[in-house]
């Protein structure tokens, strides 16, 4: 099948937590690899997990490796190219060592999405004014109309309604009165029922008074039983006892006298008891007509009960179904207003409503039934747009927000790398060229929108970078390439003979100078460049074929 695919990887060092990637803090090292399938496809992977070429072009870029600014990148020949760099791109390079540029490439996009949001609002600003608004006042148009109809029926309606209502409120008069009539007919059972107690509590007292009369007869009678026997025991002695015999007799003319008063108390007592059954037989006569006239009366408020029920369950659909009877019960029954119930006759405005129903059902056939839902959408649908645009301009406004603050930031940051660059730069060039001077500077009559490389020799300022050498112009690019490493260094450099314009003695000075700063990959032809390299790569010709020796330097 032969080869389908290649792949290539870099492994980047990131013990250094201080100086490692959003996100990527955790991570001992990062690899980023690209795959080329057969057919031209790119594939894209970091730590060995599916990235999109902006994630790659964004994790490069937060770390100083921006390909559009390629600062860490010199061609050959194009060592001097820095020099030649208009004010805001030289400006663009401190924004990369500071960081501020990747903020400058989202905040592009960031204002690109407010722009498209912006229009999005201006389509459904005209959405709104044009079609939405027209649909809600043609609807609103329609609905007047519909409810202007609907709302003669509905007075008609409750006319025939409160008629109605008038005849149940007459039925409900109906029944209190019943309800007064039966507790007053119970109250009348329930006086006969105590009477009858206290009739039988009396009767009861009689009868034992009868039976002690009795009792005590019983007594008496055994007491002349016993005075008779002593009468004929004592006949002999009569004479002898004509005193107490005389005495005797009126002992026994009283207790006759008794004997006779207790028979008339009997008397008295047993008519009493017959008055008093009889006046129980009709006493009970009388109950048992009043308990058949309560179970007719109680049958009647079970069906007046249920003739109520039936009755409220109507009255609180009504309520249910129009809330105007509840707002406007008071008026009912009164003469000279609408709810004068006494002036209409319930059977014909039942026939009245009938009729009205049937030409409702007749008109609801020709009317548009959906025009409430229609309007319900376009009100919905013009709700929903305005609470859309709402959310739109809030957000707006805080992203206008977040990007005042961020570039005021920015200006801040960068004006603290512009004076630490600028003063790495002056010293880094007056260390390989004794006696001159470099700064970085906005142009006249501009603040820090751009910046300008000026060079002194001696006391004079040069007015343009064109009269320096081409070693000297090598040596002012190199040392703004290395004031920017040593602000915030980038992972890798790569210099493609950037001494080629310098003596021997300027080239041992900057490879010194680099070796101890960040990775460079530098491509050289002299010793004093190769010299100061940990691993040297040597190309030459071997029996005709280009070879690769590796060298490590040792200390």
């Amino acid at each position: 099948a032969g080869v389908t695919k290649a792949t290539v990887s870099i492994v980047f060092d990131n013990s250094d937590r201080s100086r490692s990637p959003l996100g990527y803090e955790e991570c001992p090292d990062i690899t980023v690899t690209r795959q080329i399938v057969v057919g031209g496809r790119n594939k894209y992977l970091i730590n060995g997990h599916l990235a999109q070429p902006s994630r790659v072009q964004t994790l490069f870029h937060s770390v100083q490796l921006n390909v559009n600014n390629p600062h860490f990148l010199i061609m050959q020949g194009r060592i001097t190219k820095v020099l030649n760099m208009k004010p805001p791109e030289i400006l663009s390079m401190l924004e990369e060592a500071a960081g501020t540029r990747m903020y400058e490439t989202k905040k592009e996009a960031a204002l690109k999405t407010l722009e498209k949001k912006q229009s999005k609002v201006d389509d459904m600003n005209k959405l709104l004014d044009q079609e939405i608004l027209e649909e809600l006042e043609e609807a609103k148009v329609a609905t007047k109309e519909k409810q202007l109809l609907y709302d003669e029926f509905v007075s008609t309606v409750s006319c025939l309604e409160k008629s109605i209502q008038e005849c149940g409120d007459n039925r409900e008069s109906r029944l209190e009165d019943l309800d007064k009539k039966i507790k007053a007919t119970k109250a009348q059972i329930q006086l006969a029922l105590k009477e009858v107690k206290g009739h039988e509590s009396e009767r009861e007292k009689l009868v034992m008074e009868k039976d002690a009369v009795i009792q005590e007869r019983v007594s008496l009678e055994n007491q002349m039983g016993c005075l008779e026997a002593q009468i004929s025991s004592l006949e002999a002695e009569v004479e002898r006892q004509t005193e107490k015999l005389a005495s005797i007799k009126e002992k026994f003319d009283q207790a006759q006298s008794e004997l006779n008063l207790a028979r008339s108390k009997m008397k008295e007592c047993d008519s009493q008891i017959t008055a008093l059954s009889q006046e129980q037989e009709n006493l009970r006569g009388k109950l048992s007509d009043a308990n058949v006239e309560r179970k007719k009366l109680e049958n009647e408020v079970k069906r007046m009960e249920m003739d109520q029920k039936d009755c409220s369950s109507k009255v609180e659909k009504l309520l249910e179904k129009h809330s105007w009877i509840a707002a406007e019960k008071q008026m009912f029954g009164k003469s000279g207003t609408d709810y004068d119930f006494s002036s209409r006759d319930p059977h014909i405005a039942r026939e009245e409503l009938e009729r009205l129903q049937t030409e409702q059902s007749s008109l609801e056939k020709r009317v548009n039934k959906k025009v409430m839902a229609m309007f319900e959408k376009a009100e919905d649908e013009y709700k929903d747009l305005l609470s859309k645009k709402n959310i739109i301009e809030n957000d707006k406004s805080k992203i206008k927000m977040v990007i005042e603050e961020l570039d005021e930031k920015k200006k801040e940051t960068l004006h603290v790398t512009w004076v630490k660059v600028n003063k790495d730069f002056g010293s880094i060039f007056s260390t390989l060229l004794p006696g001159t001077m470099a700064k970085l500077e906005p142009p006249e009559g501009c603040s820090l929108d751009g910046l300008e490389v000026r060079v002194a020799f001696g006391s004079v300022w040069k007015q343009s970078l064109s009269e320096l050498s081409g070693g000297q112009r090598s040596l002012l690019a190199l040392s703004l390439v290395l004031a920017l490493l040593l602000f915030k260094p980038a992972p890798l450099y790569i210099l493609d003979e950037v001494d080629a314009a310098l003596d021997l003695s300027h080239t041992q000075n900057i490879g010194r100078m680099i070796k101890p700063h960040s990775q460079f990959i530098v491509v050289s032809l002299k010793e004093g460049m190769f010299n100061n390299a940990n691993v040297l790569f040597r190309t030459k010709f071997v029996d005709g074929v280009s070879t690769v020796q590796r060298t490590v330097a040792t200390n």
